[in-house]
C-alpha cells in the first residue's frame, strides 16, 4: 500500500499526464539526430527553467542538466533520458508523425526524455508542497547522442556527475506490455565496439581481374570468413555477435576499386571473449590477407562497457516498480541484450541501474526498435516518471549510521 509521500507523488505525476503526452508528441514531431539535438535541449531547458529549476545546457547547446536549487550541497541522485533521434523516415499515419524527413524517434528517446521531465517535475512540485518525507538531493540528465555512443562521456565531462551518489535510467521495451516492467541486477547489455576495416587492393577492369587485386573479393572473403568461423571459435555458453553494417567502395560497375571500407560491431558480454575475440579478427584478417594479397587494416574504436546494473540500485527499482505496476507485473529479465547502451558510461563512475518500460499496446503485432513503424504506447509515460521519481526519493531516505 502506498505511503502517504507515494500517494502524492502519484497523484502529481497523474496531473502531469496530459502535458507528458504532449511533451513526447512535440519531440516524436521534432526529432533531431545525434549532436543535433539544439531546439529539443531548449526546449526541455526551458520548461525545466520556467518550473523553478536549477538548469544549465550541455556540451554545444546540446542536453540539459537540472537540479532542485534547495539541495546545492547535499549528495545527488541523478536519472537520466536520452534526447537524439535516429535516421529513419517515419512511415506511421499519426498526427505526432515526424515532420522532419528521414529523421525519426524510433528507439524511444522521445518516451525516455518525457519520463526523464515528468519524474523532475513531479519531484520538485513534491518538496515543493511540503510533501517530500525527507530533504531531496537530485539531478535530471538529458543527454544528447546516445545512438552515437558520445553522449553520456560528453555529459559527464561536463559535469553531469559532479556530486552524484547514483543514478537511474529506463529504456522502452516494446516486447513487453504496457503495465509491465523488466529489471535485472548484473549485466543488462553488451561490450560493443565499433569495428573499421580498410583493405587496399590494387584497381583494375572489370573484364581482367587477374591484373588487380580485387578488393572487393577480398571484402566478400572476409566477411564471409568472420561469420562463419568466429562463432567457431568462442565457446557455445558464450555470447559473441560480430555484423557488418556498411560497405563502401567502387564508383563504376566495369572498374574493380583500390580500396574498400567496412565498419561493423562487435558485441560481448565477458572481458576475457571480447580481447580474445578481438584478436581473432586480426588473425582471420590476416589470413585473408595472405590469400588475397590485399592488404588490411584492422581498428577498434568507440567502445562501450555493458551495462552493469548495481544490486542495491536494482533492488530499488524493482521494489518501487511492484509497488507501481504490481508484484505479478514486474518481471525478472533472465538474459542480457546483445545491444549496447552509453548508460554504461556514467556507471563507470558511480552506482546505478537500468530498467525496462513495457510500452506495447498489443504484444502479438509489436514493432521493433530502430524500424520506420515504431510507436509507443504513451500510457506507460506516467508509469516511466512514477517509477524514475519514486526511486530518487526512496534512494534519498536517511540511513541510520
Amino acid at each position: 500500500m502506498a505511503t502517504t509521500w507515494q500517494a502524492a507523488l502519484d497523484a502529481i505525476v497523474g496531473e502531469l499526464e496530459p502535458e507528458l503526452i504532449a511533451l513526447r508528441r512535440h519531440l516524436h514531431a521534432h526529432p533531431e539526430p545525434s549532436g543535433q539535438e539544439l531546439k529539443t535541449s531548449l526546449r526541455l531547458y526551458q520548461l525545466l527553467g520556467d518550473e523553478g529549476l536549477s538548469v544549465r545546457m550541455g556540451p554545444a547547446g546540446c542536453g540539459v542538466m537540472a537540479d532542485d536549487p534547495a539541495s546545492a550541497s547535499q549528495p545527488r541522485v541523478a536519472f537520466r533520458g536520452d534526447i537524439d533521434a535516429l535516421h529513419i523516415q517515419d512511415e506511421k499515419l499519426v498526427g505526432y508523425r515526424s515532420t522532419h524527413a528521414g529523421v525519426m524517434h524510433a528507439c524511444g528517446h522521445d518516451a525516455h526524455a518525457t519520463c526523464t521531465y515528468g519524474a523532475a517535475t513531479a519531484l520538485h512540485r513534491l518538496a515543493a508542497r511540503g510533501l517530500a518525507p525527507w530533504p531531496l538531493a537530485w539531478r535530471a540528465i538529458l543527454q544528447p547522442a546516445e545512438e552515437t555512443a558520445s553522449g553520456a562521456r560528453q555529459m559527464v565531462e561536463a559535469g553531469a556527475l559532479d556530486g552524484v551518489q547514483r543514478i537511474f535510467a529506463l529504456h522502452v521495451e516494446p516486447n513487453l506490455p504496457v503495465g509491465a516492467v523488466g529489471v535485472r541486477s548484473g549485466p543488462l547489455t553488451a561490450n560493443c565496439d565499433h569495428i573499421r576495416i580498410g583493405i587496399h587492393g590494387r584497381g583494375g577492369h572489370g573484364a581482367r581481374p587477374h591484373e588487380s587485386r580485387d578488393p572487393i573479393a577480398a571484402a566478400a572473403t572476409l566477411i564471409s570468413t568472420l561469420y562463419q568461423y568466429v562463432p567457431r571459435a568462442t565457446d557455445s555458453l558464450e555470447a559473441v555477435v560480430v555484423s557488418i553494417g556498411r560497405l563502401c567502395g567502387g564508383t563504376n560497375p566495369n572498374v574493380i576499386p583500390e580500396r574498400v571500407e567496412l565498419e561493423g560491431t562487435l558485441r560481448t558480454l565477458e572481458a576475457s571473449v571480447r580481447l580474445s575475440t578481438m584478436e581473432h579478427i586480426q588473425q582471420l584478417a590476416r589470413g585473408v590477407e595472405e590469400i588475397t594479397g590485399a592488404k588490411i587494416t584492422v581498428e577498434f574504436a568507440g567502445s562501450i562497457p555493458s551495462v552493469n546494473n548495481d544490486a542495491d540500485a536494482t533492488e530499488t527499482l524493482r521494489t518501487e516498480a511492484a509497488e507501481v505496476v504490481g508484484h505479478q507485473n514486474c518481471h525478472l529479465i533472465a538474459r542480457p541484450s546483445m545491444g549496447s547502451e552509453d548508460f554504461a558510461c556514467y556507471l563507470d563512475h558511480v552506482p546505478g541501474a537500468m530498467f525496462r518500460l513495457g510500452t506495447a499496446s498489443d504484444v502479438t503485432a509489436v514493432t521493433p526498435l530502430h524500424t520506420s513503424r515504431f510507436d509507443v504506447d504513451e500510457k506507460a509515460l506516467a508509469i516511466g516518471a512514477k517509477i524514475l521519481a519514486r526511486s530518487v526519493v526512496a534512494t534519498c531516505e536517511p540511513r541510520g549510521e
